[in-house]
């Protein structure tokens, strides 16, 4: 559809926190960025869509996106919104709650492109998980983000990171202060790569499989926007987190063509 877009202001305790993210992230890693957002994307309209590794990663990616100049809503799981500070903190920053496997995950779909015709950028990790495929490579995405993009008609970017698993595990708050401590002394690279815009072939996600198709082309632009950041890890990671699950059955096949 078309839409009129005017820009939306991030609040003040948002632009806050995204300072304050650089801050958290600077004791426990050296941060990398690298390419950028074209600056008339920068406010919006835009949908960008992160490959999800760690709990680590929304403070790597906010830390990120503030080095570009990006104040992203975020669409997080329900369960950081029921926290009693952070969840009112999140409400108050225009983040947009997704209740998983309930009948609700529409309703946000819905909030979310409300926001994007309001000229947000949305953040959102396209696997729905933290991803457990074995090579730690994006795995086969939910089809959310194709769809609020095709329905918005809004751009796609891509935005690899790797090197947060290296500071908390899979099972944070579990092991989190061991996992702290390691960070503290070694501080690994988290490398992140603001990538080129999708093609995602698509024009609408009215015609049959329009949005799955879109989806792969979102985790194909994800798999090969995060092939540069880990060239000597190419199979499988050298840090290796026994308290992660490993689940091939998502596995992401590239799409033919």
């Amino acid at each position: 559809m078309d839409t009129a877009y005017s820009t939306w202001q991030p609040p003040l305790i948002w632009r806050a926190a995204l300072l304050l993210t650089r801050a958290l992230v600077a004791p426990l890693a050296r941060l990398q960025v690298t390419g950028d957002v074209p600056a008339y994307l920068r406010r919006g309209p835009l949908v960008l869509v992160a490959n999800h590794i760690s709990p680590f990663d929304p403070l790597v990616m906010a830390a990120a996106c503030q080095t570009r100049g990006i104040a992203p809503r975020i669409m997080a799981t329900a369960g950081l919104f029921r926290a009693p500070v952070l969840g009112a903190a999140m409400r108050r920053a225009g983040h947009i709650r997704v209740d998983r496997g309930t009948s609700a995950v529409r309703q946000a779909l819905d909030t979310a492109a409300s926001a994007v015709a309001a000229g947000s950028v949305i953040l959102i990790y396209p696997e729905g998980r933290i991803g457990l495929d074995p090579g730690m490579w994006p795995e086969r995405g939910k089809t959310g983000a194709a769809r609020l993009a095709l329905a918005c008609n809004a751009p796609v970017i891509p935005v690899a990171q790797w090197g947060a698993h290296e500071v908390l595990p899979y099972r944070a708050p579990r092991g989190m202060l061991g996992g702290v401590a390691r960070a503290l002394w070694r501080r690994p690279v988290i490398r992140v790569h603001f990538g080129d815009p999708v093609d995602l072939g698509e024009t609408t996600s009215a015609s049959p499989g329009a949005a799955r198709r879109a989806t792969d082309r979102i985790i194909d632009a994800l798999t090969d926007t995060l092939a540069p950041l880990r060239p000597d890890e190419p199979d499988r990671p050298r840090h290796v987190d026994p308290g992660r699950p490993s689940d091939p059955s998502r596995a992401h096949r590239r799409s033919a063509g």
